[in-house]
């Protein structure tokens, strides 16, 4: 009775802070230059737009199967990547498309695989949670819920094998945090000093449970403390916040330390995927985020301060992103569908000696 009555109620304002909203305390760094801070802009409204985007189709019955948009969440992808070098991969699991444009794939690629289309980035055969391109270093969209630990374990081990100083940049979200294969990995890569990063991108309610009710510890980045794992948490509607600690903890892996724990505290708007209605939060805390936290505006509002952009200039930016993601929208629809021959290709085979597959 006394957990009953210390729990979910006394974790959620453990340390002053709430756990159901993302937090600006301090924030990292508020500098940039102009050039940077207009990139971080653009490529968080691209990704904003493009799922946008995608949910229309959704609706309209051009997109099939399950459908996770990351709307709200877009200055972890785009941050991250601010910080990487090149050869640095990136693993992640369902909610991946931000991701895949955060890397620089072609919009057209993503959303023709979102469609199911032969001219998408895994031929139409992956769909939305089942994305590839290792020409950008992205090793997937993973569905089984934090499996993708695991394998970005294991491209950490590779690098280390070949002493290439990359980093792998291995996503996962507060859900997943509670998997025994994150542990495993863990334990794994503080034992070999395995250079990743591991991002925990909290959303605070995984597939709709409040992060109160299923971690007994709600603040992720200590999950790694009992294998000697250093974390922090980090404010992930800052884009420049999340740049800067994931520039610390690449450097702290690409450096022989080993590994790190970033966790991102962010917000989702739509619901997991876009079945979910979402009942399990109030519309109202939604709309508190959006009007109070939300990624783009922080950014947008820089920008005017600094007189570096002014409204005519930001809406011509938007303009900008809008056409590319209508142009990948209409290639997505009049794409060929694969051949049906496809479902006899990038597929192994294991055949007996003398046998033909």
């Amino acid at each position: 009775m006394a957990r009953e009555q210390t729990g979910a109620a006394g974790r959620r304002k453990a340390n002053g802070v709430d756990n159901h909203k993302p937090f600006r305390e301090g924030g990292g760094p508020k500098d940039a230059d102009r050039d940077e801070l207009l990139k971080h802009y653009r490529d968080m409204l691209l990704i904003r737009r493009f799922e946008e985007r995608a949910g229309q189709l959704y609706g309209m019955g051009l997109i099939g199967g399950f459908c996770h948009l990351y709307i709200g969440q877009e200055a972890i992808a785009v941050g991250v990547q601010a910080a990487q070098k090149p050869g640095d991969q990136v693993i992640t699991g369902y909610r991946e498309h931000g991701h895949m444009l955060a890397c620089g794939m072609d919009p057209k690629a993503v959303m023709a695989e979102l469609t199911g289309r032969a001219t998408g980035s895994s031929h139409g055969k992956g769909g939305s949670m089942h994305m590839f391109s290792t020409e950008a270093n992205f090793y997937g969209g993973h569905g089984i819920v934090g499996a993708q630990v695991s394998l970005g374990t294991g491209l950490a081990l590779a690098n280390r094998y070949r002493d290439d100083r990359k980093v792998a940049f291995t996503y996962f979200g507060d859900g997943a945090a509670n998997q025994g294969q994150v542990y495993e990995s863990f334990n794994m890569a503080e034992l070999w000093s395995l250079p990743v990063v591991y991002i925990i991108e909290n959303n605070h309610y995984a597939m709709g449970t409040s992060i109160d009710r299923s971690s007994s510890e709600t603040h992720l980045y200590k999950r790694g403390a009992s294998f000697r794992i250093p974390g922090e948490e980090v404010d992930g509607m800052d884009v420049l916040a999340v740049k800067a600690a994931a520039e610390k903890a690449a450097e702290h892996a690409r450096s022989g330390k080993g590994p790190y724990i970033l966790e991102m505290k962010t917000y989702r708007y739509r619901g997991h995927s876009m079945s979910d209605p979402a009942k399990y939060r109030t519309r109202d805390e939604v709309d508190e985020v959006r009007k109070t936290r939300d990624p783009i505006d922080h950014v947008e509002e820089m920008l005017e301060k600094k007189g570096w952009a002014d409204e005519a200039s930001l809406k011509a930016i938007d303009a900008e992103v809008k056409r590319i993601v209508a142009d990948a929208a209409e290639f997505a629809r009049t794409s060929p569908e694969p051949d049906p021959a496809e479902l006899y290709t990038d597929v192994y085979t294991l055949a007996s000696p003398g046998v033909t597959a």
